[in-house]
């Protein structure tokens, strides 16, 4: 199951050392929507080696703006503290993988 990642929860997540994947939705979002499934399935994949977790953006303000989120779904990809990769909009679980596969090299 996807991490609920919030303002107040964020920076501990990342002090844990794995990388992490972040994913900015809301819930009247449909693209969001439509990923949720491919975030639900990869957090459980990966669950020992990458933190993979939802921000809601109606109720977090802080996370989306630290990050300059504009439009959602955006899906950060974080290693050693810092975004390496995004993907802004709905996409495939495969290209999303691809991505999360990349964090770990």
């Amino acid at each position: 199951m996807a991490l609920n990642i919030k303002d107040d929860n964020f920076e501990a997540i990342v002090a844990e050392g794995k990388p992490v994947v972040l994913d900015f939705w809301a819930t009247w979002c449909g693209p969001c929507k439509q990923i949720a499934p491919y975030i639900e399935e990869l957090a459980e994949e990966y669950k020992d080696t990458v933190n993979i977790g939802k921000c809601d953006v109606d109720d977090n303000a802080d996370l989306p703006a630290q990050f300059g989120v504009r439009n959602i779904p955006t899906v950060l990809f974080i290693k050693n503290g810092e975004v390496v990769d995004k993907q802004v909009g709905a996409t495939t679980k495969a290209a999303l993988k691809e991505k999360v596969e990349a964090l770990l090299k």
